[in-house]
């Protein structure tokens, strides 16, 4: 029996004036994922965030939560039942944690005054309060920081903050626009691994990036955005089978006379797309790697060229990014 979605989004239209910057767009988000938003700025990824949260409400469509999940009722049907994100905006507040892609905490106050201070809007009690504030700055390595203002925190321990101050009241949905836009490769990965953590302790994740290739290691499943649009939502490894028409074989060889390599695979007559030379490495593209390894380990060995690696596999989310959205 297939599990009922957590969260549901329903022919969202939204529009700014004349402009109409979502259109009709449709989600299920299930319990315990990572789920990925993925299109070019300009989109619609944070306008939906927004609506999702209730801070924008849209002219059609609903936004509706799960509501036997976080209130307990005294139903006898085990049918799920929802209310609507805008019509039950205290609950739907509880409900949802917002990290936006602007710092909103206060500069002038400590790493934890701005968690009390963000726990205080939620109404936790003191004890509850000091707790949950307690284990944010561990699990966001901000303890040595606690008492640093935020104003003079570094850009990777801004963003630490900004998630903390959304997860303060424990929400069961995290959402985080562009978490780890400006930052370097270290920062972006330390960001990610956060990510895992706070999803591993139960908590749903829809997290919106135009990093495509931290979105295909890191997310259960992506949706991709174009002009308001969901273009399709699918797992990375469902995108790329279906939007891949051909496979890589990456190889090394010693001395590594790619030139003469790519001639010869290219005079053999095989399906063979493209060829690249990247780096270190000479790309194959073809949809019939088997009888082009059958050839190309054939050519390495007339042209007396050592193999030292050999991989196998469909594109990067990056190049079907630009398949499928036609960029």
């Amino acid at each position: 029996m297939q599990r009922a979605p957590i969260l549901r989004i329903q022919h969202l239209t939204k529009r700014f004036g004349k402009q109409t910057v979502l259109k009709r767009v449709s989600l299920d988000i299930y319990e315990g994922e990572i789920f990925g938003l993925v299109g070019v700025s300009g989109s619609g990824k944070t306008t939906l965030l927004r609506n999702l949260i209730g801070y924008l409400a849209p002219e059609e469509g609903d936004v509706k939560f799960r509501y036997d999940y976080f209130v307990k009722t005294k139903r006898k049907t085990n049918k799920p039942l929802y209310a609507s994100v805008y019509k039950q905006q205290k609950l739907a507040r509880n409900l949802f944690g917002f990290g936006s892609q602007e710092p909103s905490f206060y500069k002038k106050l400590t790493v934890r005054e701005n968690l009390n201070y963000f726990g205080s809007l939620y109404n936790l009690p003191k004890k509850a309060l000091e707790s949950n504030a307690t284990i944010l700055l561990t699990l966001m390595d901000l303890r040595q920081a606690q008492n640093t203002l935020a104003g003079d925190l570094s850009g990777g321990m801004e963003r630490r903050l900004d998630i903390a101050c959304a997860l303060i009241h424990d929400p069961e949905i995290l959402i985080l626009d562009e978490p780890t836009s400006d930052l370097d490769p270290l920062l972006r990965d330390h960001i990610w691994s956060l990510v895992q953590k706070i999803n591993k302790k139960g908590t749903t994740i829809i997290i919106a990036s135009h990093h495509l290739s931290e979105v295909e290691n890191f997310c259960s499943r992506i949706a991709i955005v174009k002009d308001g649009r969901i273009l399709d939502v699918a797992s990375p490894a469902r995108l790329k089978t279906k939007y891949a028409e051909s496979q890589e074989i990456r190889i090394q060889t010693y001395p590594g006379s790619y030139a003469n390599i790519a001639r010869a695979i290219k005079k053999l007559g095989t399906r063979v797309f493209d060829i690249r030379i990247k780096g270190s490495e000479l790309i194959i593209y073809s949809d019939q790697p088997q009888i082009v390894l059958h050839e190309l380990l054939h050519t390495l060995e007339t042209l007396k060229e050592e193999l030292l690696d050999i991989k196998v596999s469909r594109p990067g989310l990056d190049e079907l990014f630009l398949r499928i959205t036609g960029k």
